[in-house]
């Protein structure tokens, strides 16, 4: 009997074709929509088309139905709807941030959901979960397992212990059958480093201890137009290209990139540079479709979860002691 290789994920291959077009890396950004209205993200996409860059940019299809963590419009207000129609024609892809910017109930994920079909035309094929939202799904410490949660709980203080219940079949807010159902990749884990497939090489990868979500994907940090840049540098850019790498910038762009029209200029001179390079520019949900007809369909193994877990973990300690 032949032995078959071992698999190898995607984020270790390696060859010149690992990109669509002889491209040397990929670069794309999810955009959570925190803060963001018609005003402050049509300067940002404006210049984003310009470069000839496509992303995923996420929204709330529902009002907030209760107290809601940050402000930003919602597909309910008819300009902003309107304006994200034209970002979805000019091909970026429309994502989901939860379905309201406050927590919903199993019943309103459902109505919010079918809303987002009806308003788009298909199911959301990316998820963030948005950070106040009770509902997220296997969100606060059950990110991570066994005993890395209670290193998580000290990172956090213990204010996101058993307070997320997407995933829970027992509770009200439960929506993780329609989840598995109907969205394709989840966000989990946002890195310091630039090249998201180097720290997280299996995504999209399905967990089955966290049999809600079909596949997960990770992140790079640009949470704010600080850390955007510092994770962008010219140097982090030029290691990205050198090691072929991916790049899944997770920000916000509502958050002070664009102020009364003009653009962050450290932001628009980086991004300026990142679109002269010989890059693949397109929207999250279409790289990860990539990556998956080339390495299939990944389940990760308990020794890669732990790896992974113990990964951010190290990550986000040391971000907290910079912070």
């Amino acid at each position: 009997m032949v032995e078959r290789p071992p698999r190898i994920p995607f984020g270790r291959s390696a060859g010149a074709d690992r990109w669509p077009g002889g491209k040397r890396f990929a670069f794309t950004i999810f955009d959570d929509a925190d803060l963001q209205t018609v005003e402050n993200g049509t300067p940002v996409y404006d210049f984003l088309d310009e470069l000839g860059m496509r992303i995923s940019k996420s929204v709330w299809v529902l009002p907030p139905d209760g107290d809601a963590q940050f402000d930003g419009a919602s597909c309910a207000d008819s300009d902003y709807l309107d304006w994200v129609k034209s970002l979805q024609r000019a091909g970026h892809e429309i994502a989901l941030h939860n379905v309201a910017s406050s927590t919903s109930a199993r019943n309103r994920t459902h109505l919010g959901l079918d809303r987002f079909r009806e308003l788009f035309g298909h199911d959301p094929r990316c998820l963030a979960n948005h950070v106040g939202n009770l509902e997220a799904i296997y969100h606060g410490e059950d990110r991570v397992s066994g005993s890395r949660r209670t290193i998580y709980n000290v990172l956090t203080r213990r204010r996101r212990r058993d307070v997320f219940k997407g995933h829970d079949p027992e509770s009200p807010l439960f929506w993780g059958d329609l989840c598995r159902e109907r969205v394709s990749y989840v966000r989990n884990f946002v890195f310091r480093d630039i090249n998201t497939l180097k720290v997280c090489p299996y995504i999209p990868y399905h967990d089955a201890a966290k049999p809600f979500v079909d596949s997960w994907f990770a992140a790079s940090d640009g949470g704010t137009p600080d850390a955007f840049v510092a994770t962008i540098s010219e140097r982090n850019q030029q290691r990205l290209e050198n090691e072929q790498g991916l790049c899944i910038m997770y920000t916000h762009l509502g958050a002070g990139f664009s102020r009364l029209g003009r653009l962050d200029q450290r932001f628009e001179k980086l991004m300026r540079l990142m679109a002269s390079r010989n890059g693949w520019f397109a929207p999250v949900s279409t790289i990860l479709d990539h990556i998956r007809a080339s390495q299939g369909d990944w389940a990760i193994s308990d020794s890669e979860r732990r790896s992974l877990e113990r990964r951010w973990l190290l990550d986000k300690a040391r971000t907290r002691k910079t912070t």
